[in-house]
């Protein structure tokens, strides 16, 4: 026996709400992007390049985060059952991953020049652009944090666009340092300082979305707390096979065998015990949807021997 409170309908308002911010800060990402790689290049700068490579991810991050919410809209069939609400965890994914590889062709680049090379960067220009690139992206992260940073797809573009504001900040003290004390290897530093905070966020992105992925229970679920409500109801003798998982950001799901007297069954009691049963589950753990499978006492036997 299932059930859905319904507490989701509003998902296609809310995914349109989503997709304003998300559009104007690419948008601003883009424009700003252009022009960093080319005062990069010129300028000879590892960190001003870094934080240029970081912001395609992010770019590329919100673009993706665009088409999951698409895709995620999109009704469910008989084929996708759930629609495709998990692309958004598999574009958060994505966004880990992407953070992974872009961290580590930087840190390879950046020992490389602490090591063998002192390249003449030109710190002027790489100073004006880590100015104007904190200010871009204190703009782009004020824009997405108007969306709905529960959604982990959300929060892995929040997360690339954080990351990025603060390299861009590590790129403005590197210049400042080189324009001061002449110390060439501080942009190097800086590209290093990024790689951390880039390699911090993909492990919190890809461990989050790969929890939802393996289906594993949903952090601020304890299923012995839910385990416990559910023996409390009357009629309900044991409880078994008892599992809880996450479709997407905030869309969490559990399912389990109740066995139930006997006489749930003689007089049709069953309707109005799934009621109370949904009712508890909702109001003390805001689940949405549950399925359950009522049994006799008798039937626990028969799975065992079935197993």
């Amino acid at each position: 026996m299932g059930h859905d409170h319904g507490g989701h309908g509003g998902h296609g308002t809310a995914a349109d709400a989503d997709r304003r911010p998300l559009v104007a800060a690419l948008a601003l990402l883009v424009a700003f992007l252009l022009g960093e790689v080319v005062v990069a290049v010129l300028a000879d700068s590892l960190a001003l390049l870094s934080d240029a490579g970081h912001m395609l991810t992010d770019a590329a991050s919100i673009a993706a985060a665009l088409w999951a919410m698409h895709l995620a809209g999109r009704p469910a069939d008989p084929r996708w059952t759930f629609g495709l609400k998990r692309a958004e965890i598999l574009s958060a994914a994505g966004n880990g991953i992407t953070l992974l590889v872009v961290s580590g062709i930087v840190l390879v680049e950046a020992i490389r020049r602490l090591v063998d090379t002192a390249p003449d960067v030109d710190a002027g220009p790489v100073l004006a652009v880590a100015v104007v690139g904190c200010l871009v992206n204190v703009a782009a992260a004020w824009l997405i944090a108007r969306a709905n940073r529960t959604s982990l797809n959300v929060e892995g573009a929040y997360q690339h666009i954080l990351t990025d504001l603060y390299g861009f900040v590590g790129t403005l003290v590197a210049a400042v340092v080189i324009l001061t004390t002449g110390w060439q290897r501080a942009d190097a530093v800086a590209a290093l300082v990024v790689v951390v905070l880039m390699l911090r966020s993909a492990w919190g992105l890809l461990r989050d979305s790969g929890r939802i992925l393996l289906e594993g229970a949903p952090d601020d679920l304890d299923l012995e707390e839910v385990r416990r409500h559910l023996l409390e109801l009357e009629h309900i003798v044991d409880v078994h096979d008892l599992h809880a998982w996450t479709i997407t950001s905030g869309l969490p799901t559990l399912s389990a065998h109740l066995i139930v007297e006997d006489g749930c069954f003689s007089d049709a009691h069953t309707p109005e015990l799934l009621d109370l049963v949904q009712d508890c589950l909702h109001d003390h753990f805001d689940v949405e949807h549950s399925t359950f499978q009522f049994e006799r006492a008798a039937h626990a036997a028969h799975e065992h021997g079935a197993h």
